[in-house]
């Protein structure tokens, strides 16, 4: 007899995942499974499913390994979704309850509320306490407040974990050193070495299934350079720690034609998917600084990101789903181009981003938030596609952390909530930031004409779609007053350049 039967999910392969605590491996049975709703409901990208499945599996053997009972189910077509391997499960162990630890997208946390009537059998969901903020300790955050800052949430987080206080105070007497932050590369930069790939018999045994059974999905599956095993993405996060962490935070906004991983962790896919603990990154980033290996605005920036700005979304999209998911407050519509999905482009800061995206499966935040989201916005894309694309092309990408990315901080569909202004620029961002306008056969300082950069007369038109808007957004104003001193004849030109440039892009047709 089964006392209980322990459902863990894909992204859930932590020692400490909630739905193991209490458990005993006398008496209860680890079920795992892959199953085709959940590597097919959105256009995964062929690396992400890999780095899923190849991690779930040795995960498998680890927990085998460690004395638990493990029922691990692969991939079949007669066993579509996860309920269907539940209910398989449950005939063969006849347990007295089932336990599983929530999921990360509302999509299957609500499924999962009619399981127990469902399976017939007593179901208890456990809140996932990988996180470092409860949702509840969220929602009492964000009552009350009618501006849901995430420096505010931030500073409570600080105070909360310890890390990087002085006292009651922050080290180095400031709580944000963004501004140091914003650096553009130089193309001579020592860059650390490309990530390694796993390449053990599970890892190639998984490749080619994901090559057989996913021939269509987004991306190309080699050069595979993921860890799929603890081990290796311990030694993924000690080599960002050595190699990158120094100068993470001067260039993390810096981008270069070809050098798609700068100085960045690469870390989030194993944070997300539970190889890796969010406190010990963070411990093992302010020991680097501690023991002045790391200077504090790398290291502030990168906890920032992880206690900041990781747990800050995931209480927004927990607070507000599941409307949030559909909210358009601009009102775009448009389709994506189809170089979304190709990467072909004359356009050289797409044809990197999305060159690399589908070489990768990643783009750094950057890339992500003002290349390819900034030009997404600029057209009129239609947030939720764009989410749908995001959601599908990127390793680290789940829901509950690229919804609220993408349709608040990215889009600005949500009409501010997450963020004061919306993340629009023209070229000449690109041009500073970025080595990529020196290969293009665009001019970035050229507004309209022949060889003008589309970015300029895009973001102006931009600014005149949404002026009444904007008009009334006091880090905005500026720029609609700027667009109302052009002349008419300028005004004309530009919404011509932007409305011929939108009128050439091929729509995706899926």
């Amino acid at each position: 007899m089964t006392r209980r039967l322990i459902l863990i999910l894909g992204d859930q392969l932590s020692r400490q995942i909630s739905s193991l605590k209490g458990a005993e491996k006398a008496q209860d049975v680890i079920l795992m499974a892959e199953v085709a709703a959940e590597a097919g409901y959105a256009d995964h990208h062929k690396q992400k499913l890999a780095l899923v499945f190849a991690a779930m599996r040795h995960h498998a053997g680890e927990l085998r390994d460690a004395g638990w009972r493990v029922d691990y189910r692969e991939l079949r077509e007669d066993v579509p979704d996860l309920r269907t391997a539940v209910a398989e499960a449950i005939r063969a162990h006849d347990p007295e309850t089932l336990v599983v630890t929530e999921p990360g997208e509302y999509r299957l946390w609500d499924e999962m509320q009619g399981w127990e009537e469902a399976l017939n059998l007593p179901v208890m969901i456990r809140e996932d306490e990988r996180f470092l903020c409860a949702h509840q300790d969220f929602a009492d955050w964000a009552d009350g407040r009618k501006i849901l800052l995430m420096e505010h949430f931030y500073r409570e987080m600080r105070k909360r974990t310890g890390l990087l206080m002085d006292g009651d105070k922050p080290e180095g007497g400031k709580w944000n050193y963004d501004a140091e932050n914003r650096k553009p590369a130089r193309d001579d930069l020592f860059l650390p070495a490309p990530p390694e790939g796993a390449d053990d018999d599970i890892t190639r045994e998984v490749l080619a299934m994901v090559e057989d059974r996913f021939p269509d999905h987004f991306g190309r599956l080699r050069p595979f350079r993921w860890q799929v095993t603890r081990k290796g993405a311990e030694a993924a996060r000690d080599r960002f720690m050595t190699d990158a962490l120094p100068d993470f935070g001067r260039y993390q906004d810096a981008m270069l034609t070809d050098k798609p991983w700068m100085y960045h962790s690469v870390l989030a896919a194993y944070l997300n998917i539970g190889l890796l603990e969010p406190l010990d990154l963070c411990a093992r980033a302010e020991a680097e600084y501690q023991a002045g290996r790391a200077p504090l605005n790398a290291v502030e920036g990168f906890i920032r990101q992880i206690i900041g700005w990781r747990e800050y979304i995931r209480g927004i999209y927990w607070l507000k789903m599941p409307d949030y998911a559909e909210v358009n407050e601009l009102g775009a519509d448009r389709p994506l181009p189809d170089f979304y999905w190709t990467g072909e482009t004359e356009m050289h800061c797409l044809a990197q981003a999305i060159g690399q995206t589908i070489e990768t499966a990643y783009a750094h935040h950057i890339q992500r938030l003002m290349i390819t989201g900034t030009y997404a916005m600029l057209i009129g894309a239609d947030p939720q596609q764009l989410h749908r694309w995001y959601l599908g092309v990127y390793a680290d990408a789940y829901e509950w952390v690229e919804l609220p990315n993408t349709i608040g901080m990215s889009q600005h569909a949500d009409g501010g909530l997450l963020a004061t202004k919306p993340y629009a620029a023209s070229a000449s961002y690109i041009d500073r930031m970025s080595d990529y306008c020196g290969d293009c056969v665009y001019d970035p300082k050229a507004r309209t004409g022949e060889g003008a950069c589309p970015w300029n007369a895009l973001y102006w038109d931009f600014i005149a779609r949404h002026e009444k808007r904007f008009g009334e957004n006091h880090r905005m104003r500026m720029m609609v007053a700027s667009w109302h001193r052009k002349s008419a004849k300028d005004q004309q030109a530009l919404r011509k350049a932007a409305a011929a440039h939108v009128k050439s892009l091929t729509p995706y047709r899926g």
